[in-house]
């Protein structure tokens, strides 16, 4: 069972490894998981934990709501529309 336990040390991460991972601090991912924001977590016992591939997925998700990092949302690149003549 030794190659079990380890599987599970690499698939999840505690609050503080999930912050080093992304790069934030400790307080910040603390504050968004109380707030409801931030990467899905969820509790094991009494521990609050992380998913690694959940983490990547929020990466992404956040990646692409950018408009820096997604040009689709960048608003200088779409066309821009004239404003509609209004009936009188």
């Amino acid at each position: 069972m030794p190659h079990a336990s380890r599987a599970s040390e690499t698939a999840f991460l505690n609050l503080p490894k999930a912050a080093e991972y992304l790069g934030i601090s400790p307080n910040t991912l603390y504050v968004w998981r109380h707030r409801r924001q931030g990467p899905p977590s969820f509790r094991m016992g009494r521990r609050v934990m992380y998913r690694i591939t959940a983490l990547d997925a929020w990466v992404r998700a956040q990646e692409q709501a950018d408009s820096r990092s997604n040009p689709a949302l960048n608003p200088l690149a779409q066309k821009q529309q004239r404003p509609s003549k209004v009936a009188r």
